[in-house]
């Protein structure tokens, strides 16, 4: 397990009593990232630079949906760096990032609801891992019960029976991990979730079994028609797969497993082609900085790009670990780009222990936003 999640997993341990608890007023509009019918961090421009194999570029628009019937509940990684233990609840410049990067692309087939949460910050992961600092169990528990209380009043306000999607990364999979297990999982309400694509942390099932582990009666998907089941998986280079000292791919626990489910080919599995959307000058200040996509070519204007072609990846279940792994098909002798970034980088020295933990949602995007729009067209059939 990842020391991100086993702090968050200790901080979870014990949840606050209610009377210690006071909830962040999510009638208010600026403890929401996105909500619908409104300017705000998911209304934004996210048109699209395809680059081609041969050099070639053309744009692709977005459009965003206008009458969905799904809706689309979201909780952000760890990138607060507020000074304290807990962030609090004002979105600065790395919220507003995750969520163009993770999260308003859904937004062509989705409502989107993504709420501020007082998450554990970076800034007390990097000291609780120097010996700076600690985190105690009511951190974790303060940052769990603030995701609790904005899903429970999207259910109250918002969701009027409407089927949902929840998506997460890392800490915020982490947060709708145990919300699943707590509030979701064998619970009238599963019947209304599409799917958990709760991404980039590790997810348990028994060995060989699709449900159990981290969830008793939903289990993982295996085709995009299939709904009340779970996405997830963690994404390392196929060149670089889990080191022994891996934070993701891994677990400790006898007879458990760490879940990969293809998000580009649930049912069999293959070694599909990739739909990435890739930040055009980096993922996140974590990464190195992205290169020209096209040598001797124009600069890159749109905030992101794909690359068609450049990208495939599958579910390897080895001595490394179970993990999703992508393989880079660069060909040095077209002009595009044969690489990618989104290995975490710190003091110039990339960290193998991390894989592309960076690009775990980015990577497969395009596969994810269309197994919500077919998980949609089945829901209720």
């Amino acid at each position: 397990m990842s020391m991100i999640a086993t702090l968050i997993l200790a901080g979870m341990s014990g949840l606050a009593q209610p009377g210690e608890y006071t909830p962040p007023d999510y009638d208010a509009a600026e403890n929401w990232l996105c909500r619908p019918g409104r300017e705000d961090a998911c209304d934004i421009d996210l048109d699209t630079t395809i680059v081609h194999a041969d050099g070639s570029t053309e744009t692709e628009t977005f459009v965003a949906a206008e009458d969905p019937a799904v809706d689309c509940f979201y909780v952000y990684p760890t990138v607060s760096n507020d000074p304290g233990v807990n962030s609090d609840l004002a979105a600065n410049d790395e919220e507003y990032r995750v969520i163009a990067a993770q999260f308003a692309r859904f937004g062509s087939v989705c409502r989107t609801f993504a709420p501020m949460y007082r998450q554990i910050t970076l800034t007390a992961l990097r000291a609780m891992m120097t010996g700076e600092g600690q985190i105690l169990p009511q951190n974790g528990a303060l940052a769990y019960l603030d995701v609790q209380a904005a899903f429970q009043h999207y259910l109250d306000r918002d969701n009027d029976g409407r089927p949902f999607v929840l998506i997460g990364h890392s800490q915020g999979a982490r947060m709708l991990e145990q919300l699943v297990a707590r509030v979701v999982d064998g619970q009238p309400v599963q019947e209304r979730m599409l799917s958990a694509m709760l991404i980039g942390y590790n997810l348990t099932t028994p060995e060989g079994e699709t449900a159990g582990g981290s969830f008793q009666h939903i289990p993982t998907c295996e085709g995009p028609d299939q709904t009340g089941c779970v996405i997830g998986y963690v994404t390392f280079r196929a060149d670089a797969p889990p080191p022994e000292n891996s934070r993701f791919g891994k677990v400790a626990e006898d007879g458990l497993d760490v879940m990969c489910t293809n998000p580009a080919d649930l049912a069999g599995n293959s070694d599909a082609p990739l739909g990435a959307y890739l930040a055009t000058r980096g993922a996140f200040t974590s990464s190195a900085e992205a290169g020209p996509w096209v040598e001797g070519g124009p600069e890159v204007e749109t905030d992101y790009v794909r690359v068609p072609g450049l990208l495939t990846g599958q579910c390897i279940h080895d001595d490394a670990g179970h993990y999703f792994s992508v393989t880079v098909h660069g060909d040095p002798s077209d002009p595009r780009t044969d690489d990618i970034v989104g290995d975490v980088v710190s003091n110039g020295e990339t960290l193998p222990d991390w894989g592309l933990h960076l690009l775990d949602v980015g990577i497969a995007q395009a596969e994810l936003i269309g197994l919500v729009e077919s998980q949609a067209a089945a829901y209720g059939d």
